[in-house]
């Protein structure tokens, strides 16, 4: 149980033994630490409904609440608050209980759930950029914060491996290769030569072939006819389409990996396409499909419309579908796979319509339970230093590798400065906590401005700070020969820098709820700053390693490694791997 329950329960059982009942049992954290560290305006609340003076109730409650052991203070403060400051010894107490505690004090609000996370989301033939940065850091944050409030979280990448972009691939490369034994009528996959293709003639085809589809009228009529033929079954096409999606899920894993970012399935719109059928006569049975210019299309305006909200094209006038089409067949394959309580998907923001016009059909054709939770976890841009979308110099679009070989770089010089020792896999690991860092700090919903120097800097709200400070912790432990999985109660505290880390860490258990609740690893993200930072005070304060108090020593080296395992356990959930020195 975290430090807020046990809070909420002591106040609500206050004032129930006062006589009072109802919605009452809430505690914030104090706004003014000088006076307080936790205050509830329940009286407010009490005094409305039992039109009384909310100070004879706040007095009375707070009276109680005195008479608890674990209560330093209580005191009504007006118009109408309790001040509530605990007594160090049951602070202390709660800090070990979290830490032993198998859930580190997390509320398991998912328990029983599953949640499946769409996210990630590339195209094939495509590389990987900096616009799927956010997708993969968010979501991967999300599917293990998650994962440690309890639920059953299934990380889908959801490929973008059906439809015109891949006919348009296959079509240049026709062009360029009539020879290839794909192309011949009686291709035999069994007995014909294997297809060999690269992930950098690909990324070289994808564009070269999207320029003249623009340009061209029949370039384009044939990619599309190539694409009617691989998704009715065309043998050659096929087994090509299988090549290009095998090599280009093999590179981009690549970055995924080097990200720290892993996905449960790796499935594609293709997947979804052996339930567009059932998807189709559902739509057609409940009477939810009309005709528009040869078209199919849902309704789903509403009453309470203010903004235009225009019907859900189903299947385009020539018989073939689109991204709505997949993104609902995927809703019944994920219904019938998983049975999901949610399904939450971490998508560009500028995707909110089209995912309001999906929800919306779901929810009218009955694709899924009518208590099953959809939620559009839209994110914002990574810009650069200039407030614009981050580019290249020649103001093109910079791949994710380029990226992580930037910071990568940038992070090996700085660390090159102080350790001679420094390795390239920590210069990874330093730069891609910087990125990871300085991206979820932002509520996903916020644009930022990425800065290399800034993000990768050993000072403010930044991986690298985090890294730091838990490397100095590590320091101090490995100089006193400490195992930091040895931790025992502390005995008394010492200073009020030393107090608010204690309370730092013991807020720690919210944060997770609310990174679910608000669907935000900000909450998490800002934590860990907080954590880090108030260390850092409290080291500065007090020479840990020179403290000739045997006892005191003990109690504060039991204290940095709670702190040690909070980071760690924190930066994992963010998906940031540590490192041993800096």
């Amino acid at each position: 149980m975290s430090l807020k329950i046990e809070l909420e329960k002591m106040v609500k059982d206050a004032f129930k033994a006062c006589g009072y009942e109802g919605n009452v049992g809430n505690v914030t954290e104090s706004k003014r630490p000088d006076l307080c560290q936790f205050q509830s305006n329940d009286s407010f609340v009490v005094a409305k409904q039992e039109k009384k003076n909310p100070k004879e109730i706040g007095e009375a409650v707070a009276a109680e609440l005195d008479k608890d052991s674990r209560v330093k203070e209580a005191v009504f403060a007006a118009p109408g608050f309790i001040n509530i400051t605990m007594n160090d010894e049951y602070l202390i107490d709660s800090l070990y209980k979290m830490v032993n505690d198998e859930n580190f004090g997390i509320k398991q609000i998912g328990s029983g759930e599953t949640l499946v996370l769409d996210y990630g989301g590339p195209n094939v033939a495509k590389p990987l950029h900096v616009g799927h940065l956010r997708t993969a850091v968010i979501g991967e944050a999300v599917k293990r914060i998650g994962r440690a409030s309890g639920y059953n979280v299934i990380g889908d990448i959801h490929l973008g491996d059906w439809g015109l972009p891949i006919g348009l691939v296959i079509y240049e490369l026709k062009l360029r290769n009539p020879e290839w034994a794909c192309f011949q009528e009686g291709f035999d996959a069994d007995t014909d030569e294997t297809i060999t293709v690269t992930p950098e003639l690909l990324y070289e085809v994808y564009p070269t072939a999207s320029a003249k589809s623009k340009e061209d009228e029949d370039y384009l009529a044939a990619a599309r006819e190539i694409t009617a033929k691989l998704q009715s079954g065309h043998k050659g096409y096929y087994v090509l389409w299988e090549v290009i999606l095998e090599v280009s899920k093999a590179d981009v894993k690549k970055d995924y990996d080097k990200l720290d970012v892993e996905f449960d399935y790796w499935y594609g719109e293709s997947d979804a396409v052996p339930y567009i059928p059932e998807l189709m006569k559902t739509l057609n049975d409940k009477g939810l499909i009309r005709d528009s210019d040869g078209a199919k299309v849902v309704d789903v305006l509403e009453e309470t419309d203010k903004s235009p909200m225009p019907p859900v094209i189903v299947e385009k006038s020539d018989g073939s579908s689109i991204y709505a089409t997949t993104d609902l067949a995927t809703i019944i394959q994920r219904q019938k796979d998983f049975n999901p309580d949610k399904i939450w998907y971490v998508v560009d923001k500028r995707q909110g319509l089209h995912f309001e016009q999906v929800f919306r059909v779901a929810r009218k054709a009955n694709l899924v339970g009518e208590n099953t939770e959809f939620e559009f976890l839209g994110f914002g841009t990574m810009n650069g230093p200039d407030g614009k979308p981050f580019k290249t110099r020649d103001g093109g679009v910079m791949s994710l590798s380029s990226l992580l070989n930037t910071v990568q770089t940038t992070a090996k010089s700085k660390l090159l400065e102080n350790n001679p020792n420094a390795t390239d896999e920590d210069a990874l690991r330093i730069g891609v906590a910087a990125l990871k860092f300085g991206d979820l700090i932002n509520h996903p919903s916020s644009d930022y401005a990425f800065d290399v120097d800034k993000f990768l800097a050993f000072e403010g709200k930044t991986g690298s700070y985090i890294l730091y400070n838990n490397v100095r912790i590590l320091g101090i432990l490995e100089r006193l020969q400490q195992d930091p999985e040895m931790i025992a109660p502390q005995k008394t505290i010492a200073s009020e820098n030393e107090r608010n880390l204690i309370l730092l860490l013991l807020r720690n258990p919210e944060q997770f709820q609310m990174a679910m609740t608000e669907h935000s690893p900000s909450y998490v993200t800002e934590n860990t700053y907080n954590i880090a930072a108030a260390f850092a005070k409290f080291y500065a304060e007090h020479n840990i390693v020179k403290e000739e108090n045997v006892e005191q020593q003990n109690s504060w080296l039991n204290l940095l490694k709670v702190t040690h395992k909070t980071l760690e356990f924190n930066l994992d959930k963010l998906g940031i791997k540590t490192v041993k020195a800096m």
